[in-house]
């Protein structure tokens, strides 16, 4: 918590970083991101492409054509310019999946797509742009978002859950992976989902029924958030201590509102993720608000990044996967200084809760002990994610700075502690 003379340099800070970095005020209950009016736009076409579909109108080559050319429009329209960050790597992954080899394809597009990412987040970052511009921070989440999509499939192909077929012509074997890198619906946000799954459902002669009935809880679920989001802006209760909770609280509602309405437009366009794969469900916000255990909310937090970092990372790394795979999400997100701390200090009060609770738990006998323990731990974890968001989203070293050396950094320090105990502590020779 702060201190009873709160310090006004650090709030102003935070306040900063929270309008530049996650556009936290809105003009209206709909705009949840700065690219949100232009992802909002792209309801009318996919519904549309919905209706087509379901009519039979639209033959499986045309329905490529289609989700294609929407994400280059919807590209042009919501990057301006910046637009050609994205086609470059688009095209240069597509030319990489169709000329590697399955065994080198991973390696190759994977250099290909970290490396361009990295040298956009380093040239936008070192430039002086305008802050009301929204269009290179839509730029680097869209090039982020196809990173995913692109590592996800030379995966498939290298492990040989997708065969590309030879013999059907360049042009009939490129249209669907560039249609599944750059499909409108998913170009701005959205779960990630296969290959596999997207060539599946674009191919599929009929729809779903009652396609708007999910997409319309989500698009009900958003606003509600919005709303909840905008009421509790203004309540004067959240600018007394605990401000560092109160302030990542607004930033989770951003993002569950944001994650419902990227959800929302894939369900309209029939491209919807499978039950239990997306990034948010009802189930899944009940989970991140009650859990008394950071591991628990780890995983459920944007699932889908984490499913595609478990699988990218976790799974392929000989020694230390846990704290590889931080390291890595740090460098996918930029390489920032909030990024580098913030990811980092997950990766060791994560590898602390792992052991703690264990510990914990085994003491936890009676019933008001188990009460005591569950109802402790969760207030831990609230604070702890709490402190790793602000800390995230903190894009100078100088704010990080107030942040590390406020007594925010109790807890977390308190976990390093606990952990290099545990690692320390020999077990008692029988």
């Amino acid at each position: 918590m702060y201190k009873e003379e709160p310090d006004e340099s650090f709030l102003q800070a935070s306040e900063a970083v929270e309008e530049a970095r996650c556009s936290m005020r809105w003009a209206d209950l709909l705009v949840l991101l700065p690219a949100a009016p232009h992802h909002l736009a792209a309801f009318p076409f996919a519904a549309l492409f919905r209706y087509l579909c379901a009519s039979g109108r639209l033959t499986p080559t045309a329905r490529y054509i289609f989700l294609l050319a929407g994400g280059c429009l919807l590209a042009g329209t919501a990057l301006g310019s910046y637009a050609v960050l994205l086609l470059i790597p688009a095209a240069g992954s597509v030319l990489v999946l169709l000329s590697v080899s399955p065994a080198r394809v991973h390696t190759s597009v994977f250099t290909l797509q970290m490396s361009w990412q990295t040298l956009c987040h380093l040239g936008l970052s070192s430039q002086e742009l305008d802050p009301q511009d929204a269009r290179p921070a839509a730029a680097l989440s869209a090039i982020m978002l196809l990173t995913q999509k692109a590592t996800s499939l030379a995966l498939d192909i290298h492990e040989g859950v997708v065969q590309l077929q030879p013999g059907q012509g360049l042009l009939r074997h490129a249209l669907p992976l560039c249609s599944y890198l750059l499909f409108f619906p998913a170009l701005l946000g959205g779960p990630l989902c296969s290959f596999s799954r997207f060539r599946g459902q674009a191919e599929a002669a009929g729809a779903a029924p009652r396609p708007l009935r999910g997409a319309g809880q989500r698009c009900l679920c958003a606003l509600a958030l919005r709303g909840l989001r905008g009421g509790l802006a203004g309540c004067p209760a959240l600018r007394l201590p605990p401000r560092l909770w109160a302030q990542a609280l607004l930033l989770r509602l951003a993002y569950y509102g944001h994650w419902a309405l990227d959800e929302a437009l894939l369900e309209v366009a029939g491209l919807g993720p499978e039950a239990g794969q997306g990034d948010l469900s009802l189930q899944d916000l009940w989970t991140l608000e009650t859990t008394h255990r950071l591991a628990v909310f780890s995983r459920t937090w944007n699932k889908s990044t984490s499913r595609w970092l478990r699988r990218l990372v976790f799974q392929r790394c000989p020694a230390h996967p846990l704290l590889a795979t931080f390291a890595f999400s740090a460098w996918w997100h930029g390489l920032r200084p909030g990024h580098v701390f913030g990811f980092l200090c997950w990766a060791v009060v994560l590898e602390a809760d792992y052991r703690i609770h264990p510990l914990l738990g085994a003491h936890a006998t009676s019933r008001g002990a188990k009460v005591f323990y569950r109802g402790t731990t969760w207030v831990f974890t609230q604070l702890l994610v709490a402190y790793i968001m602000v800390a995230v989203e903190t894009e100078s070293f100088s704010k990080l700075c107030l942040l590390w050396t406020s007594c925010n950094s109790i807890l977390p320090l308190s976990y390093c502690l606990a952990l290099l105990l545990l690692l320390v502590k020999k077990p008692k020779q029988s």
